[in-house]
């Protein structure tokens, strides 16, 4: 998977647009994201994540940064030895196009905040 471009409420995946959050999985796009407290990611939004047992975890939180990521999610994830990176999205999406060139990463991203 790769990031063509970025800006507010809008992803361009592999030449594919997205007008909503989105998570990349190596192999596939997940455009149905939707957080149980919209700007305040719960554990309980991780769901699919967690079963897919990732290596790397790229989260971005938004154009502004809005949304946040509370300190018990970062923990569970870090706990089952996934390797969280949170920033802007962004930011968040260079990191992407960088690490998944180089192992399977997956980003859940935020694309308006």
């Amino acid at each position: 998977m790769h990031i063509d471009d970025y800006s507010f409420g809008r992803i361009v995946i592999n030449s594919t647009v997205y007008t909503s959050d989105v998570i990349i999985y190596p192999d596939r796009v997940d455009a149905s994201w939707w957080r149980k407290e919209g700007h305040n990611l719960q554990e309980s939004d991780l769901k699919d994540i967690l079963t897919a047992k990732p290596e790397t975890l790229i989260i971005g939180t938004g154009y502004s940064g809005v949304m946040q990521v509370p300190e018990k999610t970062r923990r569970l994830l870090e706990s089952k030895n996934i390797t969280v990176h949170i920033e802007r999205t962004g930011t968040a999406v260079d990191i992407f196009n960088r690490l998944s060139k180089k192992k399977a990463v997956i980003a859940a991203f935020h694309l308006t905040c």
